[in-house]
C-alpha cells in the first residue's frame, strides 16, 4: 500500500483553514498584554539577554526567521517552478497585484517621511503577512472563493520575492569580502551538489547551517541564506502532482511547514510586537513613521493591488479569479495590507535607533489591525450579496 503523499506547504496552510495565522494573532495579542502589564520589564530583559554571541532577540529575528526565509524560499521555488506561478499567464496577475501593493505603500510611506533617517522605512508597509491574512480568511469560511485564497497566496509570495530582494539590497551594510567570497563559494558547492543528483536532505542542511554562519558575518542579513539555501534544493518537476513525496524540495518544505506556521512565526511575534501603550507621548500616533507605515499599509495596499489588478484585467493580461466579484477583490486587497511578520522585521533593519521603534511597532499593528477588520467586513458584505443574487 502506497504512503500518502505529503502535503505541499501552501496546501496545508489551506487545508488547516490557516491555523498558524490564528496562533500568530493570539501571540501578538499576548504581546500587548504583557508589553502593558507589570511583567513589561522581565519581558524586555528577557529579549535583550545574551545566549552565547548574540541577543535573545536576535537569536530569534536573525536564526529562527532563517528558517522562515527558507520556507519562503522553497515555496517561491517550488511555485515558479512547478505550481501556480509555472506559467508567465499564471504569474501575470499576481505578479502586477504585487507589484502595485509594494510600489504604492512605500510611497505613500515617503509622502509622510520625505528626507532624513526615517526615509529608510520606505519598505516596511510594502509587505504582506501571509498566515496572518489567510488566517482572517479562515474565519469567513467557504463564504470567500477558493480562488481568492490561491491568488492572495501567489500575491503574497511574490511579495515575499520582492522583499528578499528588497532586504539583500537595501538593508545590507559593511559587507566582509572575505565572509561574503566564502558565502559565494560555499553557494557553488551547493549548487554541484543539486547538479550531482545529490538528493538527501542531510548535506545540504549542514552546509546550509555554515552558509548561514557565513552570511550572518559577511554583513548581509543572515536571514537572506535561507532563501539562498532553499534556492539549491532539488525538486523533481510532478505537474499536477504538487505533493511528490520523492521531490527532497517537498519533503523539506512539509517538515518545515508546521514548525514556521506553529511555533517560530508566533515566537516571532511575541519577541516583536510588544509596544508599551501606556505612558505614549500625544504625538505617538501622529508620528511620521507612524503614519507612514498605518497609512501605507491601510491604504496604499488596497489602492495598488485593485489598481493593478483593474489595469490587468482591463488590458487582457490577465482575468478576475474565477467565481470572485470585484468587491471580494477589493477585500483581499484590504487584507493585503496586513503586513505583521514581515513589516515588523523590515522595521528591525530600517532603524537601529529605539526612539523609532515603537512608532514603527505601532504603525504596523495599527495598520494591519484597520486593514484586517476592513477587509473581514467588505468579503462578508460581499458574499451576502452573491448568496443573496443566487436565490
Amino acid at each position: 500500500m502506497r504512503k500518502p503523499r505529503p502535503l505541499s506547504a501552501i496546501r496545508v496552510l489551506l487545508t488547516s483553514e490557516a491555523a498558524g495565522g490564528i496562533i500568530l494573532m493570539a501571540a501578538a495579542a499576548v504581546a500587548l498584554v504583557v508589553a502593558n502589564s507589570p511583567l513589561s520589564g522581565q519581558y524586555t530583559a528577557a529579549l535583550h539577554a545574551y545566549l552565547g554571541p548574540l541577543s535573545v532577540l536576535h537569536w530569534i529575528n536573525d536564526g529562527l526567521m532563517a528558517v522562515f526565509f527558507l520556507l519562503v524560499g522553497l515555496e517561491i521555488k517550488r511555485e515558479a517552478l512547478d505550481g501556480r506561478l509555472r506559467t508567465w499567464p499564471d504569474r501575470a496577475l499576481p505578479g502586477l497585484a504585487a507589484i502595485g501593493g509594494m510600489v504604492v505603500p512605500a510611497l505613500v510611506y515617503l509622502a509622510f517621511n520625505t528626507g532624513g533617517a526615517t526615509a529608510r522605512g520606505w519598505a516596511i508597509p510594502a509587505a504582506t503577512d501571509i498566515a496572518f491574512a489567510l488566517g482572517v480568511l479562515a474565519l469567513l469560511g467557504r463564504r470567500v472563493p477558493i480562488s481568492l485564497k490561491i491568488f492572495l497566496s501567489a500575491v503574497a509570495i511574490v511579495d515575499d520575492l520582492g522583499a528578499v530582494i528588497i532586504i539583500a539590497l537595501f538593508y545590507t551594510s559593511g559587507l566582509d569580502p572575505l565572509m561574503l567570497a566564502g558565502a559565494a563559494g560555499l553557494l557553488l558547492v551547493l549548487f554541484g551538489l543539486n547538479r550531482a543528483g545529490v538528493k538527501a536532505l542531510t548535506p545540504y542542511l549542514l552546509l546550509g547551517l555554515v552558509l548561514w554562519v557565513l552570511v550572518l558575518r559577511s554583513g548581509i542579513h543572515a536571514t537572506v541564506a535561507g532563501v539562498a539555501l532553499a534556492l539549491t534544493i532539488p525538486i523533481r518537476p510532478s505537474p499536477g502532482r504538487p505533493e511528490d513525496a520523492e521531490s527532497p524540495l517537498h519533503r523539506l518544505e512539509h517538515a518545515l511547514a508546521p514548525w514556521v506556521a506553529f511555533a517560530i512565526v508566533p515566537v516571532f511575534g511575541f519577541a516583536n510586537a510588544g509596544v508599551a501603550l501606556l505612558g505614549l507621548p500625544r504625538d505617538a500616533l501622529v508620528h511620521p513613521v507612524t503614519l507612514g507605515v498605518a497609512l501605507g499599509l491601510f491604504l496604499g495596499k488596497q489602492v495598488g493591488v485593485v489598481a493593478s489588478v483593474g489595469l490587468a484585467v482591463a488590458s487582457g493580461l490577465a482575468t478576475r479569479p474565477a467565481g470572485a466579484s470585484w468587491a471580494q477583490v477589493y477585500g483581499v486587497a484590504l487584507l493585503c495590507g496586513i503586513g505583521f511578520t514581515m513589516s515588523l522585521f523590515i522595521g528591525g533593519l530600517a532603524f537601529t535607533s529605539p526612539d523609532y521603534e515603537t512608532p514603527t511597532k505601532l504603525g504596523v499593528l495599527c495598520g494591519s489591525l484597520l486593514s484586517g477588520v476592513a477587509g473581514a467586513v467588505v468579503l462578508g458584505f460581499a458574499a451576502k450579496r452573491v448568496e443573496a443574487r443566487r436565490h
